[in-house]
């Protein structure tokens, strides 16, 4: 072991990393899973040396160490961790450690690892950073500096970590619009398995978590090892096989040709890829929720029942119709009115006035403080919706100024889509100008929250006038923008929506408060769209709203109950022209605003747990309090099932010492669908209740109802006595 620079092993959060920084070389990593317990320096050595990769000859003799930034000079034959060339030449590195430096780092991070390296021949230093979160969730960024006179052209920074080989099954994500975050599940066989987007923003099509895990893990069980990139522009990623004997899973920044050419003392920071291990996906995804919810950034105060105007009104503003709905929104017991589209400029549909941020003056000639007034009268905050990062070719700004407009090769205008461009924010002037527009809006108006959107990807745009790949530079103002005002104004949330679900990534989310998850506010839809968006996005951060009877999204007719208990695991919200609700629709929509109101606290705290049921027809999710002492799930249909009746069904997460009492909670008492209609009782609903030991809960469970598709029960769970 002789040339050692030693072994480094992070523990926190039940996960262990040791990493090994041998002769120089980049750190390796020995072991990622499960928390090993305190070892001794000599633990440590034993260890390294009885997982060290074994030779295998051609092309470098001796073992194949395989880095964290993989590189083709040790023999690797796969993905490169740093990619790029100067005029054709020096297309691998070989860096050099000169210094590693160990630290803890401030909460919520518990501590890191810093490796300083530098190439020599490439003329290329790095900075490589590992941090380690004290839930046990894993970031990684390397930093890349030119040192030598030319050009370097920066291909990409792709940092991966190792699985074991017991790991065999991938899980990702596709999906379009109104279907965000799809699972799809295949072997994780010999070769590459590439997920990459082109898009400007992760996309509805995000691999999202690429997940790689023993065969048939699920919710409670399988051990599952998960990658992210925390990046809101091009991403990429991978899961890598190979022969030798090495699986990899990998994500970061896709970089165009060109996009990052580093001049002498030019430096590239990747953004951080996330990494996250468990006992099931559930486990793993706690991991994130629990460093989120760490954060001192993150939202503390009650989370606000939403009324969004886009489903009720669109582009119909007038101040009647919009204080109407306002009154029936607060009657119900909404807490935030969101004006959406259409109350700036010439906007009286999609194909104008957008990048014009002022008040349409025919629509509100006294701007837009009569309605202001008027919902903060009602008890109501105000949020409004932009989209500071398009316009349109028929407004104001686009007249003005043509060359802000991002363009292809040859100065040519991409294809239209939404009837919109986008504009370039990396020019000074162009950010400068949406700054200015945005940050006087904001001091005018008592503005709580943006609704930000982002209707139309990048595609070929570039900026100009080379036409170079602009989603690096795009991404990285965007981000600016928001700080900036935010900044500015202290207490602004921002809400990120891109047609949807379009960009939710851990990026964007240190810079916003919420994500919209879909565009789709079919119940029956949202129940698997928010199931995997909750993956990595606690509750309290994705917003969740109760549609009109029929989905404007889908045309599918769904009852209130069903709507309401779907919504309610997330950021509660009304996206429905509540004037149209007759008065009993009202008071039930006002009794699930209540419960939501009076469960927000646990919903947005606890730990977000799910049954691996084995009928697809059936779903049973929930919160459990993280001490144990209370939980509420709920058991939802969305297709007929081919088992009648359910069989039991566990109830996670419980303490297993702990006694409960389990009955139903919410406004659905009298269990419409329930198989009690048709001669099949169910004994414990029928005495108000079941008491069993947490452990009983969890391991054997409890008789489900016979549900019709698109129905849900809530269960709420007590201690007893």
């Amino acid at each position: 072991m002789s040339g050692r620079t030693g072994l480094h092993h992070l523990r926190a959060g039940g996960v262990s990393l040791v990493l090994d920084v041998a002769d120089g070389r980049l750190p390796v990593v020995v072991h990622w899973g499960t928390d090993l317990g305190e070892l001794t320096d000599a633990e440590l050595h034993a260890l390294a040396l009885g997982v060290a990769p074994q030779p295998f000859g051609y092309p470098v003799d001796g073992p194949m160490p395989v880095s964290v930034l993989p590189e083709a000079s040790t023999g690797w034959p796969g993905v490169r961790g740093v990619a790029g060339h100067r005029a054709g030449a020096a297309p691998s590195t070989r860096f050099a450690v000169t210094a590693v430096e160990r630290d803890e780092r401030p909460a919520p991070w518990a501590s890191g690892l810093t490796v300083h390296a530098t190439d020599d021949a490439a003329g290329l230093d790095l900075r490589l950073e590992i941090e380690q979160a004290h839930t046990g969730l894993l970031r990684l960024r390397a930093a890349i500096t030119s040192r030598a006179g030319d050009v370097y052209d920066l291909a990409g920074v792709l940092p991966a970590l190792p699985v074991p080989a017991r790991a065999t099954e991938l899980l990702d994500f596709t999906g379009h619009q109104l279907r965000e975050r799809a699972p799809q599940r295949q072997p994780f066989a010999h070769g590459t398995h590439e997920r990459s987007g082109h898009r400007g923003r992760p996309g509805f099509d995000s691999g999202f978590l690429l997940c790689a895990g023993e065969p048939g893990f699920g919710a409670r069980s399988g051990e599952v090892w998960g990658v992210h990139p925390g990046w809101s522009g091009n991403q990429r990623m991978l899961a890598e096989r190979s022969h030798h004997g090495v699986s990899l899973l990998a994500a970061g920044e896709l970089l165009e040709p060109g996009e990052v050419r580093l001049g002498p003392d030019e430096s590239y920071v990747s953004p951080w890829t996330y990494a996250t291990y468990g006992v099931g996906l559930d486990d793993a995804g706690a991991r994130v929720h629990d460093w989120l919810r760490a954060r001192p950034e993150h939202p503390r105060s009650p989370r606000p029942v939403v009324v969004n105007t886009w489903e009720a009104v669109t582009f119909d503003h007038s101040l009647d119709r919009l204080t109407a709905l306002a009154d029936a929104a607060a009657e119900v017991g909404a807490e935030r009115f969101v004006l959406d589209d259409g109350w700036f400029g010439a906007r009286r549909d999609d194909s104008t006035g957008l990048g014009d941020w002022t008040v349409a003056r025919d629509v509100y000639p006294d701007g837009l403080w009569p309605l202001v007034d008027h919902v903060r009268a009602l008890g109501m905050d105000v949020g409004l919706w932009v989209e500071p990062e398009m316009v349109n070719p028929d407004s104001d700004l686009a007249r003005a100024h043509p060359e802000w407009v991002l363009t292809g090769a040859g100065g040519r205008l991409p294809g239209a889509a939404r009837n919109q461009q986008v504009l370039d924010l990396a020019d000074p002037g162009a950010f400068d100008h949406v700054l200015v527009r945005l940050d006087a809006l904001l001091a005018e108006y008592p503005i709580a929250c943006l609704k930000w959107d982002h209707n139309r990807e990048v595609g070929e745009a570039g900026l100009p006038p080379s036409g170079r790949g602009a989603v690096h530079a795009q991404t990285h103002a965007v981000l600016r923008l928001m700080d900036t005002l935010r900044a500015r104004h202290p207490g602004l949330e921002i809400e990120t929506c891109a047609s949807g679900g379009g960009r939710v990534d851990l990026g964007i989310l240190q810079h916003t408060d919420r994500v919209w998850a879909s565009d789709s506010t079919d119940a029956h839809e949202r129940t698997a769209i928010q199931r995997w968006t909750s993956l990595l996005v606690p509750y309290e951060l994705l917003g969740a709203h109760v549609s009109a009877p029929v989905a404007p999204t889908s045309d599918r007719a769904l009852p209130l109950d069903f709507r309401c208990a779907v919504a309610l695991f997330g950021h509660f919200g009304i996206e429905w022209d509540v004037t149209e609700a007759d008065a009993a629709e009202r008071r039930r929509l006002a009794e699930w605003v209540a419960l939501f109101q009076e469960r927000r606290a646990l919903l947005h705290s606890g730990r977000v747990v799910h049954a691996d049921v084995p009928d697809p027809a059936y779903d049973l999710h929930g919160v459990v309090a993280h001490d144990g002492s209370e939980a509420l799930y709920a058991w939802v249909c969305t297709a007929s099932s081919d088992t009648w009746p359910p069989p039991p069904v566990r109830l996670p997460g419980l303490s297993a010492d702990r006694t409960y009492r389990v009955a139903l909670d919410g406004p659905v008492r009298e269990l419409d669908g329930i198989a009690a209609r048709w001669g099949v009782p169910l004994p414990w609903v029928e005495a108000g209740g079941a008491v069993l030991p947490g452990r009983v809960l969890g391991e054997v469970g409890l008789a489900m109802p016979v549900l019709f598709p698109d129905r849900a029960v809530l269960l709420r769970v007590t201690p007893a006595g």
